[in-house]
């Protein structure tokens, strides 16, 4: 396969999780958005009734996409794409790829998200647009993401095989494989609108808030009231957001755009799975209003904010030694760190620095510790009498697992030795003194 290859898993593993993500995902995020919104977030009442119906009641439940929900989507995206396009931003070049190229971007995610969220509160409190026609046709919405979120990979597969956007692009001569982890490193349409940004960060990313906002603008309306649950879930969700696109340009250095391909598991993912599951605590939250008490509210809401500073700092800390080439103070000391060098795929010799003090010097991924726990206390005002608010947290435990040991698996090919001194010095790979 074209260079990227040892970052993925075995061909058997990639048809078993795609036969899932095919076959599972799809009607689990139905399965969900039924659960949550109709069956009071029992699972067990909705097994109930599919046992009862069988396949005709899932037939039933899932709502057909219907033109108001493509309308909605699309309005969504283009606005996005506009603001992608249009809105002034500092130029900022990403890492360099294993043949050579250097990604440009334009950093306007702030502009973007302040721009989002106020037009879209302004629509409502000026009675132009109301919020609660997306939640009222969320299913729909939902199933309209999942077929159209299915054809454009399809297209992007098919831009792939004949018109690359880059040299960081290649088959491995197996067609499921291609499209499932993708043909292209950093697809773009024309020379300035990348395509992994838009999937990833403004439609993905973008829309956990725009939905954030919505849950509290149908509580509200619904009841006349917030719950303090809900501005607590809303909160954090909302500050993570913020956090995430205060730091887009660090994302952009992230496995996730680095590393991984622009195909059917990360830009589904990111157009239909961010979207449903990651805000599913919220949209549990409108019909389950909880009052916690100001206290319990308040503990809550401290102890998410501090997981999602410790967060921050962690990606903040890591670039700083980066941008100044470990010339820099890490907690008040200079850093502990290891010169590596690697090899490209051009036969030229490089070096990196690997910092093993800070934060980094707990665990090789500790960023992922604050990361789960935050996502918890978003998700506890729910409190716990059902299960399925807290699916979102179980999920995103496996999925920086798996993502830690492909990261390990990866520089671990790249480094050689001197990974192996690294984990030498930082044994533990994501919680310290445990694992």
């Amino acid at each position: 396969m074209a260079e990227g290859s040892n970052t993925v898993h075995s061909p058997l593993v990639t048809y078993a999780s795609m036969l899932s993500l095919l076959t599972l995902c799809p009607p689990f995020v139905i399965f969900l958005w039924y659960t949550m919104v109709h069956a009071d977030g029992s699972v067990s009442q909705t097994m109930a009734y599919l046992y009862r119906n069988g396949l005709r009641g899932f037939i039933d439940i899932w709502p057909p996409p219907s033109a108001t929900a493509f309308k909605l989507i699309g309005s969504y995206a283009a606005f996005e794409a506009a603001l992608q396009l249009l809105l002034p931003g500092k130029t900022v070049y990403g890492p360099i790829s294993p043949t050579g190229n250097q990604p440009v971007y334009k950093a306007n995610g702030v502009a973007a998200y302040v721009v989002t969220l106020v037009t879209y509160i302004a629509l409502w409190r000026f009675g132009i647009f109301n919020p609660t026609v997306v939640y009222d046709h969320l299913g729909e919405i939902f199933s309209a993401l999942i077929i159209g979120s299915f054809i454009f990979c399809i297209v992007l597969y098919i831009k792939g095989c004949v018109a690359p956007s880059s040299s960081d692009s290649g088959s491995s001569g197996n067609i499921i494989i291609d499209f499932y982890w993708g043909m292209e490193l950093y697809p773009r349409i024309g020379k300035h609108f990348d395509i992994k940004v838009f999937t990833n960060c403004r439609f993905g990313m973008m829309s956990w808030a725009v939905l954030a906002v919505t849950y509290c603008i149908k509580q509200y309306e619904k009841n006349g009231t917030i719950a303090d649950s809900m501005l607590v879930n809303t909160a954090l969700m909302l500050a993570y957001v913020t956090k995430f696109f205060w730091w887009e340009a660090g994302y952009w250095n992230t496995m996730d755009i680095a590393h991984d391909r622009a195909g059917f598991y990360i830009c589904w993912g990111c157009l239909v799975w961010v979207p449903s599951v990651y805000t599913s605590p919220g949209m549990y939250l409108v019909n389950h209003p909880v009052n916690l008490g100001t206290q319990l509210a308040v503990y809550i809401l401290v102890a998410g904010m501090l997981c999602i500073y410790i967060n921050y700092d962690c990606d903040r800390q890591r670039q700083e030694f980066r941008r100044k080439n470990g010339k820099c103070l890490v907690w008040g000391k200079a850093p502990s760190k290891i010169v590596a060098s690697y090899t490209t795929a051009s036969g030229e010799t490089k070096t990196s620095l690997l910092l093993t003090s800070g934060w980094w010097g707990l665990a090789r991924h500790f960023h992922y510790v604050p990361e789960i726990l935050a996502a918890f206390f978003w998700t506890v005002p729910a409190l716990f009498n059902h299960f399925l608010p807290y699916f979102y947290v179980i999920f995103l435990t496996i999925l920086l697992v798996d993502r830690a040991k492909r990261d390990d698996d990866r520089c671990r090919s790249k480094y050689g030795k001197y990974w192996k001194l690294y984990c030498e010095k930082v044994p533990y790979r994501i919680i310290p003194g445990i694992c």
